[in-house]
């Protein structure tokens, strides 16, 4: 692979994944909106710095994660694992990644900073969790990825943290709405990791990377991956119990892909690439919840 700046950077803002944050950040925006004025200028801060956060969190990802990476096979790659690879093809060198990382992550202080003098102050303690969680996935001493605690974070950062952070910027508390459809979402997201995992397994496992999919084992983790979505859904649909109006549940219409997502998977879950259906239908599944769960709160204020 010839070395390019360019394409380097646009491996490590990875649309794909990154759509992942912006799911979170719609469905806290809608949220808020429903319940108030939207500021546009404090939503576009609180959009950069995510974005931001994502494309370091990559880069510093790389850096320490690069003997896994290494290790993956190229009939093991799919579009959706595997890592961005800027070090392993040689699109980046270690400089130019870790600067981007040290960038990023100024970046996403910066508007963190911004928001908790000028905006709302409770934002720190989410801030500085997020900043956390994205540096130690793959980090030392912490290294959440490696210890099988990469999933749960996840689904916390992907899920309440990004969701409610958006909601508190703009209206200066959590509304119990937000972070409990937040929790669903946070799920789905943990489930598209999940299902990400399966073709790395083998790498992951060589090179020391103790995912929940590496101690499981490929078949029961497809049997884990079905019944995350299916926890997900069952608190959407517990909505009312909560004293919550039931027309937010219309993210349950996201109940199909998840559906065709585990059966996929379970068919066949030890060839290589042959979890790339289930992946894309996992991806499906997270954001026809949030655009489902958001279109819901419309309608209720309409």
């Amino acid at each position: 692979m010839v070395h390019s700046f360019a394409a380097g950077l646009g491996r490590l803002a990875d649309p794909k994944i990154s759509l992942a944050s912006f799911s979170s950040l719609f469905l806290g925006t809608v949220l808020a909106v429903h319940d108030g004025a939207l500021s546009i200028a404090w939503l576009a801060v609180t959009v950069a710095g995510v974005f931001a956060l994502e494309i370091a969190k990559n880069a510093s990802g790389e850096i320490h994660d690069f003997a896994a990476d290494s290790s993956v096979r190229a009939e093991e790659r799919t579009p959706f694992s595997g890592g961005k690879r800027v070090l392993v093809d040689g699109v980046l060198t270690p400089r130019e990644t870790a600067v981007l990382a040290a960038i990023g992550y100024f970046v996403t202080a910066a508007c963190g900073v911004a928001i908790v003098l000028f905006r709302e102050p409770a934002v720190l303690g989410l801030g500085v969790l997020g900043l956390a969680c994205a540096y130690f996935y793959n980090a030392p001493p912490v290294r959440l990825s490696y210890r099988g605690l990469g999933e749960i974070a996840v689904g916390i950062c992907y899920g309440p943290l990004i969701a409610c952070g958006t909601y508190l910027v703009q209206r200066g508390t959590i509304s119990r709405s937000v972070l409990i459809l937040s929790i669903p979402l946070g799920l789905l997201i943990a489930a598209f990791l999940f299902v990400n995992e399966i073709p790395d397994r083998r790498a992951d496992e060589s090179s020391g990377k103790r995912t929940l999919v590496v101690r499981l084992g490929a078949r029961r983790a497809a049997v884990v991956f079905g019944g995350i979505l299916a926890a997900a859904f069952a608190l959407l649909l517990a909505l009312p119990l909560a004293g919550l109006p039931l027309g937010l549940a219309l993210g349950v219409i996201a109940a199909v892909p998840a559906f065709f997502a585990a059966r996929d998977l379970k068919r066949d879950v030890s060839t290589p690439g042959a979890s790339v259906p289930a992946q894309r239908l996992a991806l499906v599944t997270f954001l026809l919840f949030a655009a489902g769960s958001g279109m819901g709160a419309a309608l209720l204020k309409s």
